[in-house]
């Protein structure tokens, strides 16, 4: 640019000496025949004509220039126009008018009217009338209508910025292709990527390449996709990854729309709830990452954290949120989860494993609330009714409730079955293991009797009473109780009637018992 404006200087002397004073309008070449790609001379202060042998005569142009060639209107302070080459080096407040479609502006100008292309340079700047792209080097292809910067450059749309070392103009689709260091600025986000195509009038960038899009609260990283800047809705591929400081959501397809939160995770889903501990895992979700809350199905399964006891919980559909607030409760956390299975519902840890059609559970109360036919394996026990209420502390069992047709089944070592059955029964767990049962209302008891010194079994008992209570240790019954309108009858062992060995309503479900995490969902888990 130095070497640039010390020619500049020397033309300017020797233009002085050489220029006839007045006006040109309208100048035109008398010995060339017209032709659409020759570059006329509209108008200039100064004019003058250099004879130039093999290399072409040269026009000299000073104060207000104006060229054109076809509907391209050139403006500059001064310039050199080539007659042979058909080019113009232009100096000075230099400004391309392309059709009134697009405006070009620099300090200097090469331009080749044969193959319509401009080397500009010294603060560019190229408008469509909506965005402004700036750099300190751009060519522009007047045919094809492309512009090209390779050493920075920066385009301002409305509220946004965009800059990046490469770029690439279209000024007929109004499309700029950003590359390398793309950074793209506005009031509600930052957008960091290596390539980028931008819509000027639908404000749209898709993306081909890793991809960071973050505010203040959350971040969005894909390697595809696209980002509508004036909806705020995108849609990002292979394996995005949308993140805040509790939430983390993956997918192969996220859509999203930052507004609303909503969206649709697509393939492989995985949601994360670091404050709760709770993961979910499934097929397909939608969500509202602002409300915290997500909907999954196609084999969803969660996982729920807990002290080297994790608990799952697989369904059809599996549903969780936030608990509103009690301002009553001044100890209640923020972030309480829900959350809801339903359809197929199966649960498994180490110590507990079940079946229902349906669950809810509130980390409000901690209850597991199991509906219809339910389930509940704990070691060697079986419980089961109509209803059953599950409540946990510090992440273990605690108490269980279970309402209307209550029955459970402890299996010995022999394979036989204790029994005990009731309209509604209460119990207590130890450590993950059941510690007591109680039946109450029209109980029943079926229980094998041992002998105290050597546990060899003598017969079996049956008995009904109003309440009836049974006492586990180390997983097997050693004690049973019976309270009110008791009666009852002992079988020696050897003469146990086969109709008496199971009460009205007895089932062993042991077969439908989840008995691993990959029984748990009917396809394989995807790592």
């Amino acid at each position: 640019m130095h070497s640039m404006r010390v020619y500049l200087v020397l033309m300017t002397t020797i233009c002085c000496f050489l220029f006839t004073e007045g006006q040109v309008v309208g100048y035109a070449d008398s010995t060339k025949p017209d032709s659409t790609k020759f570059i006329k001379i509209i108008a200039a202060d100064k004019f003058r004509r250099i004879k130039q042998d093999s290399a072409g005569d040269l026009n000299l142009l000073i104060g207000h220039v104006q060229l054109k060639q076809e509907n391209t209107f050139f403006y500059c302070d001064s310039a050199i126009q080539n007659m042979l080459s058909n080019t113009i080096e232009a100096f000075g407040n230099i400004h391309i008018n392309d059709g009134d479609s697009v405006h070009t502006y620099s300090q200097y100008l090469k331009y080749l009217g044969n193959t319509k292309i401009a080397d500009l340079s010294g603060k560019v700047k190229l408008t469509d009338g909506k965005a402004i792209l700036t750099t300190e080097s751009l060519q522009y292809d007047v045919n094809a209508k492309i512009g090209t910067y390779l050493n920075n450059g920066k385009l301002v749309n409305k509220q946004t910025t965009l800059i990046s070392k490469e770029g690439y103009y279209y000024a007929d689709t109004k499309e700029v292709y950003f590359q390398k260091n793309v950074k793209v600025v506005d009031p509600d986000f930052t957008m960091l990527t290596d390539t980028l195509l931008y819509n000027i009038n639908s404000e749209i960038a898709s993306f081909i390449s890793p991809t960071l899009i973050y505010d203040t609260t959350s971040s969005i990283r894909t390697r595809s996709g696209y980002y509508d800047m004036k909806k705020e809705i995108g849609s990002f591929l292979k394996r995005p990854i949308i993140k805040d400081s509790t939430q983390t959501i993956i997918a192969d397809q996220i859509d999203f729309d930052k507004k609303s939160g909503e969206g649709l995770a697509m393939g492989n889903m995985l949601y994360q709830d670091t404050s709760n501990g709770i993961s979910v895992i499934a097929g397909q979700a939608r969500f509202n990452k602002e409300k915290k809350i997500v909907k999954a199905y196609q084999f969803p399964l969660m996982i729920i954290n807990q002290d080297n006891d994790t608990l799952y919980v697989s369904s059809d559909t599996l549903y969780s949120g936030l608990l509103k607030k009690d301002s009553s409760n001044t100890n209640q956390k923020d972030s309480l989860r829900f959350f809801s299975a339903y359809h197929h519902v199966k649960i498994f840890s180490d110590s507990l494993q079940g079946k229902s059609d349906s669950l809810y559970y509130s980390a409000a109360d901690s209850i597991f609330r199991f509906y219809q036919d339910p389930v509940l394996w704990t070691k060697e026990s079986q419980i089961s009714g109509d209803t059953i209420l599950l409540r946990t502390k510090n992440k273990k069992a605690d108490t269980v409730l279970i309402l209307e047709n209550a029955f459970s089944v402890n299996m010995t070592k022999e394979g036989m079955f204790n029994q005990l059955r009731g309209n509604n029964m209460t119990g207590a767990f130890i450590e993950g293991e059941i510690d007591y049962l109680r039946a109450k209302g029209n109980s029943e008891s079926l229980y094998y009797l041992q002998d105290d010194e050597d546990s060899s079994y003598m017969g079996l008992n049956y008995a009904m009473a109003d309440v009836i209570g049974m006492k586990f240790k180390d997983k097997e019954l050693k004690r049973i109780s019976w309270i009110n309108a008791v009666k009852g009858i002992t079988y020696p062992m050897d003469k146990i009637p086969a109709d008496k060995k199971t009460l009205k309503n007895f089932k062993w479900m042991e077969a439908e018992k989840p008995k691993s995490l990959a029984a748990m969902i009917a396809s394989p888990l995807k790592k």
